[in-house]
């Protein structure tokens, strides 16, 4: 009897340690290995959205490898920012981007999809003000004046006041083309309905000439009607799928990323017609777009077709 009782004390023992351990365990396995969080729940249009987070293994520090944003709408169907924002020493990340826009146009719950390589997470804000139209001010009706007598202005002795000299100002820094001054310091301007990651990681920084004439052209030219706005957001679907994984690759590999240079070249060069013509209509928008994607096609695919063919032909 008595080794019984012994035995039976070890066995509910064990078990008491087994499921403290298996608890610890099972607290460490539910902690996010990207966490996604903003300043405020719900944002109007014209409001700082700020959104930050850590990474709970930074397994790809030495990479250098960035945390990519991606806002989507409230119906799921565009991509209304991205963003690329390297860990700071404690694995912590930071990104602020204002709300609204000619993307932001469904009010409701809008998701961030976080990714580090292949950790992942996810946050949710509400965003209130896409297509507010301001009310007309009601009629007034002006009330008739009242006769107030005049009141008996009794002279009082002037007071000489001596001015102190106001200090000079400090003078501002000046800030170049594609940044803003922002508490002081020249920043990068924010994007307004994504970046182009590819280009960016080829040419390794946002301010480099090729990528700001990208932008440009994005802003400048194809947003600046209906039917450019339609087809970016399409595009934008289609392109930011795959583009975060070139755009490491491009990061890891310099001889992908000489060769991503070049094949960029036939592009921009193809693109710089839209700054010598002027849209003004959706039939002209049209118009130089399909040229310009036709142009393209010609030169990355018909093109080397008919190179191919012919040297085919003259082995024979």
């Amino acid at each position: 009897m008595r080794v019984l009782g012994i035995s039976s004390i070890f066995l509910l023992t064990a078990c008491i340690l087994s499921y403290g351990l298996t608890g610890a365990v099972y607290a460490q396995s539910n902690e996010s290995p990207l966490s996604v969080e903003t300043n405020y729940p719900g944002y109007a249009d014209g409001s700082e959205i700020v959104i930050s987070g850590q990474v709970r293994e930074s397994s790809l520090a030495s990479n250098q490898t960035p945390v990519i944003l991606r806002i989507i709408s409230a119906d799921g169907a565009t991509i209304v920012g991205l963003g690329q924002i390297n860990l700071d020493s404690n694995n912590q990340y930071s990104y602020s981007i204002t709300a609204g826009g000619p993307l932001w146009k469904v009010d409701g719950e809008y998701t961030i999809m976080a990714q580090y390589g292949a950790q992942k997470g996810e946050g949710t804000f509400n965003f209130t003000g896409a297509g507010l139209t301001t009310p007309e001010p009601a009629a007034v009706i002006p009330e008739p004046a009242a006769v107030i007598p005049e009141p008996v202005v009794v002279e009082e002795p002037e007071v000489i006041v001596i001015a102190e000299p106001e200090p000079e100002p400090e003078p501002e820094p000046m800030c170049g083309a594609g940044t803003v001054l922002k508490d002081g310091k020249c920043v990068a301007e924010e994007e307004k309905g994504g970046g182009c990651l590819i280009a960016t990681a080829a040419y390794g920084s946002e301010m480099a000439p090729q990528v700001q004439f990208l932008r440009e052209i994005r802003d400048g030219k194809i947003m600046a009607t209906e039917s450019g706005t339609a087809f970016m957001t399409g595009f934008n679907q289609f392109y930011y799928s795959f583009s975060p994984a070139v755009a490491d690759y491009e990061r890891e590999n310099p001889m992908f990323k000489e060769a991503v240079k070049l094949s960029l070249t036939p592009l921009l060069t193809s693109l710089a017609i839209l700054n010598y013509v002027d849209i003004d209509t959706e039939q002209e928008m049209l118009g130089y777009g399909i040229g310009v994607i036709l142009l393209n096609i010609g030169m990355y695919f018909v093109a080397p077709a008919a190179v191919i063919i012919a040297i085919k032909n003259r082995r024979k």
